[in-house]
């Protein structure tokens, strides 16, 4: 499946955050999103979900206008890691998963097999089975975090949208969580967009990169492209050092203190 955006703008009251921004992910595909505080991030993952309703644009999966379906339908298309997702009612992790299933299910009918097993799949597939009775509430922060990503595959969706997934994670945990996100695109073929803070994560998990800076697409392509010491100096302000890991595969940016230019 192929995600569309086309020209999609959008304005809080009359302030701009968004201004034709057009791009395409592909299916097995991970496209990153970068760009500083306020450059329209968030608001673009709500544009393309229709959680916010662009002002003009068109975001197309599969070919089908998805402005033009119901809320329902959409999540068969779209799943949703939000950079928010606070639980507070002790649901247990099954049911948290389960409700990633509410678009196929008819209201007040009692959970079916065929629904429980999906939910048993997605809870193998993020590594959380074994925590499938426990209380939503009781489990760590990058336990949360594959939980919530299990409840947007149990909606069977052919995209995927994350937020900042790795926000309030250690190390050892963003990796896990970005490890699995990966292993989700090439394996489902999913066209994944993922917005990401550390550039340093972006270039190593992003197939291609598109850059926002006030709303605008800055700059787009291969992470090489866009992650530049030219363009990191105009969208952020400052300056880095940008080299190659010892085997040569991903980009290390290290950003230049004001102590290190004197050194």
């Amino acid at each position: 499946m192929k995600l569309k955006v086309l020209n999609l703008s959008f304005s809080y009251d009359t302030m701009p955050a968004l201004e034709e921004i057009s791009f395409e992910a592909e299916a097995g595909e991970i496209l990153g999103v970068i760009g500083p505080n306020g450059s329209g991030k968030t608001t673009l993952l709500k544009c393309i979900n229709m959680k916010l309703k662009p002002l003009t644009g068109t975001v197309l999966a599969d070919d089908k206008n998805i402005s033009k379906l119901p809320r329902r339908e959409i999540a068969k298309y779209i799943g949703v890691v939000p950079q928010i997702s606070s639980i507070s009612f002790p649901f247990t992790v099954f049911e948290v998963v389960l409700m990633g299933r509410y678009s196929y299910q008819k209201r007040f009918r009692q959970t079916k097999e065929k629904e429980a097993s999906i939910v048993r799949r997605c809870l193998e597939i993020t590594g959380v089975k074994d925590l499938s009775a426990r209380f939503i509430t009781e489990i760590s922060g990058g336990e949360y975090q594959r939980v919530i990503i299990a409840r947007a595959l149990a909606q069977e969706p052919k995209a995927l949208l994350l937020d900042e997934p790795t926000l309030h994670l250690d190390i050892n945990h963003q990796i896990e969580i970005l490890d699995l996100i990966f292993n989700l695109a090439k394996k489902k073929k999913l066209a994944v967009v993922m917005v990401l803070h550390d550039l340093n994560l972006a270039a190593r998990y992003s197939d291609r990169i598109i850059a926002l800076n006030k709303g605008r697409i800055f700059d787009s392509g291969t992470p090489e492209k866009v992650i530049s010491m030219e363009n990191i100096n105009k969208i952020y302000g400052i300056d880095v050092e940008i080299n190659r890991n010892n085997k040569g595969s991903h980009l290390n940016i290290i950003p230049l203190s004001a102590r290190e230019k004197y050194e």
